[in-house]
């Protein structure tokens, strides 16, 4: 059996949607399977156009911080936010979007990136995918 990471996407906030990408990103690399549970705040990121526009967890120096973190990522040739996705999917990585989620925020599956998405489910579908994994985050 192959082992397989999870991990809870409950934060919308720039620096920790890089952490559950490079994470996941590094977990399928080595050969495990590797699924993101987008909920509430995380969520939001999956809205069309909608990846990289969070704030920064700390020091977020209304806009400024955010702006400096991304100009020294993109200096120390550290990925995008969308390609990490991309090759995530690519890669074969699994994305559920949390249905109770999209009702409590009204988002409506129309105005999220469909093709980043493998499937809605709710606190099952989570507990279904973990159960199985041998790595289970929240971030």
């Amino acid at each position: 059996m192959t082992e397989k990471a999870v991990i809870i996407v409950h934060s919308g906030d720039l620096d920790k949607i890089y952490s559950a990408l490079i994470v996941a990103n590094g977990a399928l690399s080595m050969g495990m399977e590797a699924s993101l549970f987008f909920t509430f705040w995380g969520l939001q990121r999956l809205k069309k156009d909608g990846l990289d526009k969070g704030p920064l967890s700390k020091m977020n120096f209304l806009g400024l911080g955010k702006w400096m973190v991304k100009n020294r990522m993109k200096k120390a040739n550290v990925a995008s936010l969308e390609k990490l996705m991309n090759d995530f999917k690519e890669l074969g990585g699994k994305v559920i979007a949390c249905e109770m989620t999209m009702e409590i925020m009204g988002i409506e599956p129309e105005q999220l990136q469909q093709d980043w998405i493998d499937e809605y489910g709710a606190v099952g579908t989570y507990v279904m995918e973990a159960r199985e994994a041998s790595i289970n985050l929240f971030i």
